[in-house]
């Protein structure tokens, strides 16, 4: 099995910071790619950012600027790095990460965290 563990998030004012950081565990091969998406209430899921195991990211266009996303290949771990935090970056964040099990495994599997709140408020 893989887990994605999420830590971090939380309450924060208008304009602070915080991170979330996530750790794959398990029979893990490869890591292909690590992500952030988000959801907040009534609303679907949207990616936030996503790193490649060869350093290239992608960002959301509402975070390019204030979010900075990095990963560790040797731990299995990515994080997010989110500055002059908005209203509207309120959401539960969740973890993704594209992982090829074992040698043998023709494809990737994508795996999810169990999501972490971010709760922007004055």
């Amino acid at each position: 099995q893989v887990q994605l563990v999420e830590s971090g998030g939380g309450l924060v004012q208008p304009g602070g910071s915080l991170s979330v950081s996530c750790a794959a565990s398990g029979i893990i091969f490869r890591v292909y790619e690590m992500g952030w998406y988000r959801q907040a209430p009534g609303k679907e899921r949207e990616l936030v950012a996503v790193i490649s195991s060869d350093g290239t990211t992608n960002y959301a266009d509402s975070v390019k600027g204030r979010f900075t996303i990095s990963g560790d290949n040797a731990k299995k771990t990515v994080y997010l790095q989110m500055n002059s935090l908005k209203f509207e970056d309120t959401a539960v964040y969740y973890c993704n990460a594209r992982i090829r099990r074992t040698a043998a495994a023709v494809t990737p599997t994508l795996y999810w965290g169990q999501g972490t709140q971010v709760t922007v408020s004055s």
